[in-house]
């Protein structure tokens, strides 16, 4: 009797067990199915050749110390699959103490629109993204780029521009209009070490 349990026992775990791996192995089929459907579905526009190709002038690391002593550095990753990502920060040296002080920072990205526009997001020090445009043919894109965003307090245009001979200057600005005078801010950057960047960032 104890026998003949133990294998009715072993036969109810194995039928379980055989049921599990049937309903794993159908969930599984399910997933790939819906994945391939889902990639069926991409539009063509994400797979044609990016027009964030020609933005490749702004890969690397920046840096820029204005005239009160403030640290501004950004870097942009290069870009790929029609999106490229960036952060920036600002900081500033301690008064009397070692180390520095975070003013502001960034997070970045740039990517291509359904409607094929550029567009740039930008999250300043944690806040809900703003999304300025760029429209436009891409054979203009191998030295500068404008965003815009009418309906932006300020900016309302974001701008980017390749500098030097080596390609080792890069000139951001953000400009707009506030209480009826427009205003510009320009960061005239120099291409800095990346892995200096992780040294500062790490301390």
């Amino acid at each position: 009797m104890l026998r003949v349990c133990r294998t009715a026992l072993c036969a109810l775990c194995l039928g379980a067990v055989s049921s599990v791996r049937t309903q794993s192995v159908a969930a599984t089929a399910a997933v790939d199915a819906r994945s391939d459907s889902a990639a069926r579905r991409v539009p063509a526009a994400s797979v044609s050749p990016r027009t964030t190709e020609r933005l490749g002038w702004m890969t690397g690391c920046w840096s820029y110390r204005d005239s009160r002593g403030r640290l501004v550095e950004e870097q942009w990753s290069s870009p790929r699959a029609g999106v490229m990502f960036g952060y920036s920060r600002t900081t500033r040296a301690r008064i009397g103490a070692p180390g520095d002080t975070l003013l502001l920072y960034e997070t970045t990205r740039i990517y291509e629109a359904l409607d094929g526009a550029l567009v740039f997001a930008a999250s300043p020090s944690g806040q809900q993204p703003d999304e300025f445009r760029w429209r436009g043919e891409a054979t203009t894109l191998d030295s500068a780029i404008t965003f815009e965003n009418p309906a932006h307090d300020f900016p309302q245009r974001v701008r980017y521009r390749r500098a030097g001979a080596a390609g080792d200057s890069l000139v951001a600005r953000v400009e707009g209009t506030r209480n009826g005078t427009v205003r510009g801010i320009d960061f005239p950057y120099a291409r800095t070490s990346c892995s200096r960047q992780s040294v500062d960032a790490s301390r």
